[in-house]
């Protein structure tokens, strides 16, 4: 059970995440809520929490009307069990048990509304581990372990090249692996470009070349980077090139081969955000309707802000359902920028 402070701040966000793990009841009026109910809040103190449904209600207090707690998504106790027992062998089975859905609609539904299948799900959350683990500078075979992989030979076979790079230079840091890249000015600012033998993995803005260096250097501490010049007849030189043409110029997207790095449900967000046609602007909400994926608008959300590859993958036509500009990682400025930009090419 969480303690007072998550719950009360859980009610006063209205936060969906929070539905089916707890309930609050409402002792002046006999009322028991999600954590999202969108009734006025009550007094603090005159707040009780439970696990339950059925603890609320053997304290003689009744459903809300509003909110109906008793019409729960299993789907999220299915999300919160395989987060815990990621690293843990989990069948259909063992969910329909944790959730009282069946096995034939929890694998159904839940592609419905996360995107991916339970076991994609599961898949992407021991990527993470991985990622995390070898980073951290852990023990290759435990990191292995840990994530939930039965053998080195597995993890080959179940990341699907989603990190870029072996496990062991991963949790080295890209040690052993070049990466060329390139910083130049733009109509933006300053741009870094940097690249793989299988593509451009990266693209950020900044005011700073010190700054742009060091995110580089924070994803790849220990790759060998090499800088390649102006005068040289590098790829990374033209592309560049082609990528100021496009968002300066309004020239067509660059043909420019792409390394996306992350899990399987984030490659799936950025695919999507590189289907939005320029000039045309999505919320939040959109993105994951237009997904087939309406109950995930927060995953989505999440999975846009740690894009890498700034306007190939455009996740600046995503803005708040206010029609407010929302978040960016490279400033609002430039974001505006880029819209405006391309609602001037399309008229």
């Amino acid at each position: 059970m969480f303690n007072d402070e998550i719950c009360l701040k859980a009610i006063e966000a209205r936060d969906k995440a929070f539905d089916g793990k707890f309930y609050y009841g409402v002792i002046t009026t006999g009322v028991y809520c999600k954590p999202s109910c969108s009734s006025r809040p009550a007094l603090p103190e005159n707040m009780r929490f439970f696990e339950t449904c059925d603890e609320a209600e053997r304290q003689d207090l009744r459903p809300c009307k509003k909110c109906n707690p008793r019409d729960h998504n299993g789907l999220v106790d299915v999300a919160d069990y395989i987060e815990r027992h990621a690293d843990e062998k989990i069948t259909l089975d063992d969910l329909s048990e944790v959730s009282g859905l069946s096995p034939h609609h929890i694998q159904r539904k839940f592609k419905a509304a996360y995107g991916v299948s339970p076991k994609e799900y599961q898949n992407g959350l021991r990527l993470e581990r991985l990622k995390t683990s070898l980073k951290e500078g852990d023990d290759i075979s435990g990191a292995i372990y840990e994530a939930g992989y039965g053998s080195s030979s597995r993890v080959y076979e179940q990341i699907d090249g989603r990190i870029g790079m072996t496990p062991k230079a991963y949790r080295e840091g890209g040690k052993g692996e070049e990466i060329s890249y390139a910083i130049r000015k733009c109509s933006l600012g300053l741009i870094i470009m940097a690249a793989t033998d299988r593509g451009v993995c990266m693209i950020h803005f900044g005011d700073k070349r010190d700054e742009l260096i060091n995110q580089l250097k924070s994803e790849y501490p220990n790759a060998a980077l090499v800088e390649t010049p102006p005068s040289s007849d590098d790829h990374l030189n033209e592309w560049i090139e082609a990528f100021e043409r496009h968002i300066s110029h309004g020239a067509a997207r660059p043909d420019i081969p792409l390394h996306l790095n992350g899990t399987a449900f984030q490659i799936k967000v950025w695919r999507f955000l590189m289907s939005v046609k320029p000039g045309e602007v999505l919320s939040y909400k959109e993105q994951a309707e237009r997904m087939g994926i309406p109950k995930a608008v927060r995953a989505v959300a999440s999975a846009n802000a740690r894009n890498n590859i700034g306007v190939l993958v455009p996740c600046h036509r995503i803005l708040r359902g206010d029609g407010s500009l929302g978040g960016f990682r490279w400033r609002l400025d430039r974001k505006r920028a880029l819209i405006d930009t391309e609602r001037r090419m399309v008229k």
